[in-house]
């Protein structure tokens, strides 16, 4: 019989060469065994157990029908599309067969994803021409990644969702096995199986269907399974859902978060409710918010390591695993906190970043303090027609009327961002919290020793805000800044929401907003240098005016070039359409917005 000599532990030529004359780096395996295994992999390392397991075991394929979707060849701008690019309107959700007839031009994707398991990587929409004709297109079942950096994960698929070739599927045949099967492919044996029968990075359909089964004996271990099970899917859905990047997105958790204590206030007939509520600060919230998300990763991570330990007990696998999960491989909050020294870690900028980002939402109407889930997210729909749709007769948060937000460094405007983004601070908590709310903010947002918390969230709307979003958006922004700076900025800063968009809206930025400024800023520089003549400054009072009156007089250039630029455009009167997607649209203005991907319009 062969012998073999396993030395892939180790990472230096010295460390192998030691191992290599280890008796226990040694093994005897005979041919045949090899062929107990799927594909015939030389695995000679394998446990007589696991040998056993393969040989006589159900296979996945037996209790389910597993698929891969369609390849666009290539073509994968043509015809998917981000869910938030689109008329959300114009998505249909409920598809149940291939077929089926309905006006809408888009339906949900799978599409793979990054390493998550039990739910989620729900982010895109496809053209509804892209649907094949299978009799399990739209159907529920589990769904995994051909290719991720990470290890194996198994996720489930809600029904009305086709899948492209990436976005593997998986029907369990009995739909009482489905917590089951997900149960144990997210555990570690599975992820141990497929290093075995899988020679490349890619989970391909006809491997996983090669899995060997075993399922519980007893009723009551199958029953908790499904328990444990389902609460991991339902930790997984809430943490997905809790991000503006979800379709299912209601609201953000801190407003979520501080509505529910404002509830429970309410219920409680001991106290004034409305002294209360006033004492309930955002860093309160914020604690929160930690707790509540702090309890839900540990009980994932212990219903994941109960999995592991009930699973390797029915495979027979104790003395070769253990049921232990490495905190990093929970796959929630991974924005939100780190592990640092086996410590989860809230990463404070992130979550007060999504506040911000669901304010400038309600800012432009996307969402609104009166409901949960969007609010306005379809071209042509004013302000008035959404209202009206959710019975909101007085806006408790009043969205801009234009569509144009200034986000400037110097404060000129009553709709300036900041101006609206304190407006919003003292609606969801109160005036009187709001300079220890943006104290929290500031700090957050890294303030330094010689800020102010103003100038903090100023700059951070100012320089840092868009760069965010961008990313929030995986480069396919909602939000769009108007700026006299390529790479943002500039003198001259105005976002819009892509969404209420309309063809004037270029023209209406230059009339009422850039000349404008360009007459303030021209006032704030005669008003300087009329103080500077009249000997009405001095020391660093002198200095600072000076140094303003140079900054004026930089922006004034920048602005004039860009004035001619912006009327270029809005003689233009473009008009877009939301279907066609970000790029094609932003790309329509590409020398008057911020550029933040040079291949973007290549």
């Amino acid at each position: 019989m062969p012998t073999f000599i396993r030395l892939t532990y180790y990472n230096s030529s010295e460390e192998k060469e030691k191992g290599f004359f280890e008796p226990k780096n040694r093994y005897v395996a005979k041919q045949e065994d090899f062929e107990k295994i799927p594909g015939n992999p030389i695995a000679y390392w394998i446990s007589n157990r696991i040998k056993k397991i393969f040989e006589k075991s159900e296979k996945l394929k037996n209790l389910s029908v597993l698929k891969s979707g369609k390849s666009t060849n290539g073509k994968n701008e043509e015809f998917f599309r981000y869910w938030f690019e689109c008329n959300f309107n114009n998505i249909f959700f409920h598809a149940t067969k291939y077929g089926e007839n309905y006006i809408e031009n888009f339906i949900p994707l799978n599409k793979g994803g990054s390493f998550r398991k039990w739910y989620g990587n729900n982010e895109y929409v496809t053209n509804k021409k892209f649907a094949y004709n299978d009799s399990f297109l739209f159907k529920k079942g589990l769904t995994w990644s051909d290719v991720t950096s990470g290890k194996f994960s198994a996720r489930l698929k809600q029904h009305g969702i086709v899948s492209n070739n990436v976005g593997k599927m998986l029907y369990v045949i009995k739909e009482t096995q489905e917590n089951s099967i997900l149960g144990l492919l997210n555990t570690n044996i599975i992820n141990e199986l497929l290093k075995i029968i899988i020679p490349t990075m890619h989970f391909d359909v006809g491997y996983v269907s090669e899995l060997p089964v075993i399922f519980p004996k007893e009723e009551s271990e199958k029953q908790i399974i499904d328990k444990l099970t389902q609460e991991c899917i339902d930790i997984s859905k809430e943490d997905w859902d809790s991000r503006e990047t979800s379709w299912d997105f209601r609201t953000n958790e801190l407003v979520r978060i501080m509505n529910y204590e404002f509830l429970m206030l309410n219920e409680s007939k001991k106290n004034n409710s409305k002294s209360k509520i006033q004492n309930l600060t955002l860093e309160t919230i914020y604690n929160r918010y930690c707790d509540y998300w702090k309890e839900k990763f540990f009980k994932l991570h212990s219903n994941e390591e109960e999995l592991n330990r009930l699973f390797i007990e029915i495979y027979e696998l104790q003395d070769e695993l253990t049921p232990d999960v490495p905190l990093e491989d929970i796959t929630i909050l991974k924005q939100e906190t780190k592990i640092v020294d086996g410590k989860l870690i809230f990463n404070t900028d992130e979550i007060v970043k999504q506040f911000i980002s669901y304010a400038v939402g309600c800012m432009f109407g996307r969402y609104s303090l009166d409901h949960e889930g969007l609010h306005i997210a379809d071209i042509e729909v004013s302000i008035e027609e959404a209202n009206s749709k959710f019975n909101i007769q007085h806006s408790t948060f009043t969205i801009d009327d234009d569509n144009i937000i200034p986000a400037f460094e110097f404060d000129f405007f009553e709709d300036d961002i900041f101006k609206r983004f304190k407006e919003f601070l003292k609606i969801t908590f109160s005036e009187e919290t709001l300079y220890e709310n943006l104290s929290f903010i500031a700090n957050a947002l890294g303030k330094k020793s010689n800020e102010s918390d103003e100038d903090v969230i100023r700059r951070y709307f100012h320089k840092e805000f868009y760069s965010d979003h961008v990313s929030r958006y995986n480069k396919r922004p909602i939000y769009w800044m108007f700026s006299s700076n390529p790479k943002g900025a500039g003198a001259f800063n105005v976002l819009i929401y892509m969404h209420r968009y309309y063809p004037g809206i270029v023209a209406k930025i230059r009339t009422d907003y850039l000349h404008p400024y360009m007459e303030k800023l021209e006032s704030e520089k005669n008003r300087l240098q009329q103080s500077i003549d009249n000997n009405v400054l001095s020391g660093q009072t002198l200095k600072k005016a000076q140094n303003t009156i140079d900054k004026i007089e930089k922006y004034l250039i920048e602005l004039r070039e860009y004035d001619v630029r912006l009327k270029h455009y809005a003689d233009k009167m473009i008009k877009i359409d939301l279907d066609d997607g970000v790029k094609v649209n932003y790309c329509k203005f590409q020398d008057i917005l911020v550029v933040f991907d040079n291949k973007l319009c290549k």
